[in-house]
């Protein structure tokens, strides 16, 4: 899997706490790896346009298509 991230995202990325940037890395790392990994919690958010949500933390997600 590759990742590749939007404008919007690199901004909210650039904006969130540091904390949430280490969670988001280590969390993105897993989904490379294994996007079924059960920390990413991830689960199918848009059947129609096929978009998953994934945790970073117990407050934020993140999404992707698969």
């Amino acid at each position: 899997m590759k990742l590749l991230f939007s404008p919007r995202f690199l901004k909210q990325y650039r904006d969130a706490p540091l904390q949430v940037r280490k969670a988001f890395d280590k969390q993105a790392k897993l989904l490379v790896q294994d996007p079924r990994h059960p920390s990413l919690r991830a689960k199918k958010y848009d059947e129609a346009r096929d978009i998953w949500q994934a945790r970073v933390t117990r407050d934020w997600r993140f999404y992707f298509y698969h």
